[in-house]
């Protein structure tokens, strides 16, 4: 083991001490000082043990001999001072495996695996001999400073490229989205999700100081339910029902609700929503007699969002709300599911919670330009 000497001269000894009682210095200096002035071995010196030093200035041993080791190789002021050394380091990833390991994270994972990791974005490094060795530390700090996650997919509805019915119809609900609050003309938001109802078969233990919540990993599932939402953004209003099932019918009901219980006296209601199989004038002739049904239709006026642009309806953001509110747990009942939405509702709807949408026509012009159809003259 080596064996590090400390022998200071007289104004070496002088300044450390100065520093050390006094004045403006950063506390690893003083710290370093402390340091050389106990290993100082010395004629006049009164030396430490590298242990006594350790407990009494509360460091390591490490830090210690670090700092022993720099005076003895590179000299006092950079014991003092600690500079960095003089090494210089090979770097392990240089432009030319920077640009095969970000290639190859975008390139499609190995046969038997659903997506790159670490440990095989290495592996196939060094099998297609772009390097002899490589860390996985190094792996991700590449990905990262390029900003690529090989690992992770996001799940998102992507619309075709140059789709004129998508754009037609996004434009339509957008320029509904302008208008500008009317309670004779009332935007409304209306979606639908299904939730699957699933009860605890073990006693769930209670969270108590110094332990989380337990709930067993074994339930029972009990069916699915349907949830109905219909939200006005610009008052903050939501209006939810839960139903056994999500048949034409079903919907129509809701409709119904929403013209002759919510929006009574609006004369008429626009209602954005998805273009989906239920959602239809039909469903209503389903439901209810003809003059009945024509009534009801009357009062409407419907705006769908078009395929793959579910994300324009305004009530998505209520739902995904109410999930993580209020159905993120298990619930075996359809009653306890229906109670509980309504208390959310309730909250939600004394809040006035509301939705401000800021994407507009000459937004999407611009970020979703290459879903407009090519102009030909």
């Amino acid at each position: 083991m080596i064996r590090y000497k400390v022998t200071l001269s007289e104004t070496e000894r002088k300044e450390l001490l100065s520093i050390t009682k006094g004045g403006i210095h950063s506390s690893k200096k003083v710290v370093h000082a402390f340091i050389l002035l106990n290993c100082d071995e010395g004629d006049f010196s009164d030396k430490m043990s590298n242990e006594e030093i350790v407990k009494v200035l509360k460091i390591g041993m490490r830090t210690v001999d670090r700092v022993k080791k720099k005076f003895v190789e590179e000299g006092y002021e950079a014991a003092l001072e600690n500079r960095p050394t003089s090494r210089t380091y090979e770097r392990k990833a240089d432009g030319d495996v920077e640009a095969h390991l970000i290639a190859l994270s975008c390139s499609k994972a190995p046969a038997g695996f659903s997506r790159w990791s670490l440990r095989l974005l290495a592996d196939k490094m060094i099998e297609l001999k772009y390097v002899e060795d490589i860390s996985y530390e190094t792996v991700r700090r590449v990905p990262k400073k390029n900003e690529l996650r090989p690992w992770k997919v996001k799940g998102w509805v992507i619309p075709a490229l140059q789709n004129s019915d998508f754009v037609a119809n996004m434009e339509k609900v957008l320029d509904v989205y302008k208008k500008e609050y009317n309670s004779n003309l009332p935007v409304v938001c209306m979606d639908e999700s299904p939730k699957q109802m699933i009860k605890d078969t073990r006693l769930t233990l209670e969270m108590r100081p110094g332990c989380d919540t337990r709930q067993d990993f074994e339930y029972e599932r009990c069916g699915v339910a349907n949830i109905f939402l219909a939200s006005e953004p610009l008052t903050g209003k939501r209006y939810v029902e839960v139903t056994e099932r999500k048949t034409k019918v079903d919907w129509a009901k809701f409709i119904k609700q929403i013209a002759d219980e919510w929006y009574k006296d609006a004369p008429k209601i626009i209602l954005v929503m998805d273009n989906f199989g239920t959602h239809k004038p039909a469903a209503l002739y389903e439901a209810y007699e003809p003059a009945e049904a024509k009534r009801i239709l009357d009062r409407f006026d419907f705006v769908y969002t078009p395929k793959h642009g579910s994300w324009l309806n305004m009530a998505e953001i209520e739902l995904n709300v109410l999930m993580g509110q209020c159905l993120n747990r298990r619930i075996g009942e359809i009653n306890t599911m229906q109670s509980e939405v309504k208390a959310w509702q309730a909250y939600r709807n004394n809040k006035e919670s509301k939705i401000t949408w800021q994407f507009t026509c000459a937004d999407a012009r611009i970020k979703l330009s290459k879903l407009y159809p090519s102009i030909h003259s």
